[in-house]
């Protein structure tokens, strides 16, 4: 085993300076877990995660107890955790009644769930993908009157379980209503984990000809066929300056089976930190956090970089 700690540096042509990463294990991660994590654990997990430098923690969610309940606890969550100046803390709403909660725990950032495709707005959110807007359409109302930055989450990207590919332009569609109805940030998301760079390049660039700023897009990459970190520079290279990821590797997607773990975030600040782009992340502290919360999970972390140096 190398006794290497950190990677040589050695950039790239095309590449931001920096990247904004948004940390989604304490929202994505955790409702994925077959038990319920209890709440000083996850005020924990949160905690660190910003003491290793993450800008952007994506808190809880604020959905129906009997849809998500290893997430029921989001009120008490926003209540424990130490918030750091300038660290954002989103959640997800699914609604309006999920907003009122959600800005009841002060809750400062707020993200929707939409999806590309017909079959998965059926089974998540029980719409068709023509309707799905309705019920985001007083959420984003709301928060956009009161100046809530609000994020358009946007499953099914890249490829969809139950119909095979995905039209980019069904994709350009949904993302392109989002924005315009008021979200800062729209994010790609490779649910099921099938894409590859030459999708994510082409998706992007139509992002860009229909009108939406590339500062705008996020992409959220699951490592199903072991080309999430392949399509972060892809997109990276394609103007992308925003990336989910989550600590460890945990998540998956509770309503698409064949989905698993996310892109880990110390995987991500390993390649990111080689390129020399910035991230403001200490690596070695989000590494103990990982295996710190795979420990309390029982099991091994399915990060790279943390089994790497591990040893």
């Amino acid at each position: 085993m190398s006794s290497m700690r950190q990677p040589s540096r050695v950039s790239m042509d095309n590449l931001p300076d920096r990247v904004r990463i948004w940390e989604v294990g304490p929202r994505d991660g955790l409702q994925n877990e077959s038990s319920v994590i209890d709440t000083g654990t996850k005020i924990a997990f949160i905690d660190r995660l910003t003491d290793a430098g993450l800008p952007i923690v994506e808190a809880t969610s604020f959905v129906r107890a009997d849809r998500i309940p290893q997430l029921a606890d989001g009120a008490k969550v926003m209540a424990g955790i130490s918030r750091r100046p300038g660290t954002r803390y989103p959640v997800l709403v699914p609604n309006e009644k999920g907003l009122d909660a959600a800005l009841a725990a002060d809750a400062r950032d707020i993200a929707v769930f939409a999806s590309a495709t017909e079959t998965f707005a059926e089974r998540n959110l029980g719409r068709t993908l023509a309707t799905q807007m309705e019920m985001f359409a007083p959420v984003l109302d709301r928060a956009r009157t009161e100046q809530i930055p609000i994020r358009g989450y946007v499953s099914m990207c890249f490829g969809d379980p139950w119909e095979g590919f995905v039209d980019a332009a069904q994709v350009v569609d949904v993302c392109v209503e989002l924005a315009d109805r008021g979200c800062s940030d729209v994010s790609l998301g490779d649910t099921i984990g099938v894409a590859t760079p030459g999708q994510v390049r082409q998706l992007i660039g139509l992002l860009v000809d229909a009108g939406i700023d590339v500062e705008r897009i996020g992409v959220h990459f699951h490592d199903t066929y072991g080309q999430a970190l392949a399509n972060t520079l892809a997109a990276l290279q394609s103007g992308v300056s925003t990336v989910d990821a989550s600590a460890g590797g945990i998540g998956g997607c509770p309503y698409a089976l064949s989905a698993t773990g996310n892109l880990a975030t110390e995987d991500l600040v390993w390649m990111l930190d080689g390129l020399g782009v910035e991230t403001g992340v200490d690596v070695g502290k989000l590494t103990a956090t990982s295996l710190w919360l795979a420990d309390y999970l029982g099991r091994p972390v399915q990060s790279r970089v943390a089994s790497a140096l591990l040893h």
